[in-house]
């Protein structure tokens, strides 16, 4: 029992005895200073602002290929970069900037609707990945899409 005694004891005084330093001591201020901003700069992010995020091209014959120039700033802390642009269907392409947008810099997406088997209304939209805060920014574009004038064709069957 006494040994037990002995070993808790020995125990106690080495935990006192090892918690005597200040850990922030140990901490280099440049350290510090380094860390400062590297959290500072992370939390600066691209904004991207549209002139407008909706686009009507109205009244257009099946068949037709409209494209539209969505403009868009740069208005947050950090250079925008577009990773990719899918339209809704295959009808839709987007084109963008590949090279990072900066901060106040303005770019252009491109975005072109094949109209070809597309009749009637039709609401596309194209999904933008890029680095801002949400991940994912978001372009509608529709049109009112008049069918083909269908050939009618008339087979007569020459009996005699």
């Amino acid at each position: 029992m006494k040994k037990i005694i002995l070993f808790i004891s020995a125990i106690v005084t080495i935990g006192f005895v090892s918690c005597t330093t200040n850990a922030s001591s140990k901490v280099h201020p440049e350290n510090v200073a380094t860390a400062s901003l590297r959290d500072a700069k992370a939390t600066l992010k691209p904004v991207m602002t549209f002139d407008k995020t909706n686009h009507d091209f109205g009244n257009i014959t099946e068949g037709e290929i409209v494209t539209h120039t969505f403009t868009f700033t740069n208005t947050g802390d950090a250079p925008l970069v577009i990773i990719n642009a899918t339209g809704s269907c295959g009808c839709t392409v987007s084109k963008w900037p590949k090279e990072p947008i900066a901060p106040g810099g303005t770019g252009d997406m491109l975005v072109t609707f094949n109209s070809n088997g597309k009749p009637n209304l039709q609401s596309k939209q194209v999904t933008i990945t890029a680095n801002t805060e949400s991940g994912k920014e978001t372009l509608k574009i529709k049109a009112m899409v008049t069918p083909k004038a269908k050939i009618k064709t008339n087979s007569f069957s020459a009996s005699k």
